[in-house]
């Protein structure tokens, strides 16, 4: 996937799922993950030359495994977003007062808590995170395999409680392809230090989904195209469009 490859598939989920108003202020959780990058870069470009003019806005939350975040400080510069780090405990809470044995969901919820406050911080009424494809379908799985339901995670999610709206612009596009766009494009990758990386449920699901494509190469699609069809609670899209 290139640059051009990467703004098309963003403007096409953000044109599908009426992501974007004009006045819009943006906030992307940048992790310094590739896809969090990955959609950093999407929207900036975007920005750019899309019709209904919106601003970006890079946020970090620290969570306090001592990373340096000067790389992505330093991207956010050459795109033109303005970037904001914000520290948090959310490392010392996790594994250290609490010593979670099962971490991620308490981190994750810790996580979506401290972003949605900075965005807010920010001016930010939206905020746009790094899922693709592969997380849409591994977390349909998750569902079903673990919980017994069909559910995964919608383009567009509004949350009462804080007035921010969610936004995933990168659905259109595989893991494969943002690991090879932040390859080519040099993008500061950082490492994720966290001690549960690697031993989680969605990476038994994604081994379980490696098997599946030895028999069916395209299973991924075929089950994204599944969701939509279906389709499953908040992927209809939007009845009127400009």
């Amino acid at each position: 996937m290139d640059l051009q490859q990467l703004y098309s598939r963003v403007r096409r989920c953000v044109d599908e799922y009426a992501m974007i108003e004009a006045g819009d202020r943006i906030a992307v959780g940048v992790s310094g993950g590739k896809d969090s990058l990955c959609a950093l870069v999407g929207l900036a470009g975007l920005a750019r030359f899309y019709p209904k003019k919106f601003e970006v806005v890079g946020i970090t939350l620290d969570l306090g495994y001592g990373a340096d975040w000067s790389p992505v400080a330093d991207l956010c510069r050459e795109l033109g977003v303005e970037y904001r780090v914000v520290p948090t405990q959310i490392k010392q809470i996790v594994f250290d007062v609490r010593k979670e044995s099962n971490p991620c969901a308490l981190c994750a919820n810790l996580r979506r808590g401290a972003l949605n406050t900075a965005a807010l911080s920010a001016g930010c009424g939206k905020v746009a995170l790094g899922h693709h494809t592969d997380d849409a379908v591994e977390t349909f799985l998750m569902s079903l395999i673990y919980e017994g339901r069909l559910a995964t995670f919608a383009p567009v999610t509004y949350l009462d409680r804080t007035g921010i709206t969610v936004l995933r612009p990168l659905l259109y596009c595989r893991e494969y392809e943002t690991r090879s766009f932040a390859a080519e494009a040099a993008l500061p990758v950082t490492k994720n230090p966290c001690p549960a990386d690697g031993g989680t449920k969605r990476q038994r699901v994604k081994e379980i989904a490696a098997g599946l494509r030895e028999e069916r190469a395209d299973i991924y699609e075929k089950i994204f195209g599944a969701i939509r069809r279906c389709p499953l609670k908040g992927w209809e899209e939007p009845l009127t469009k400009e």
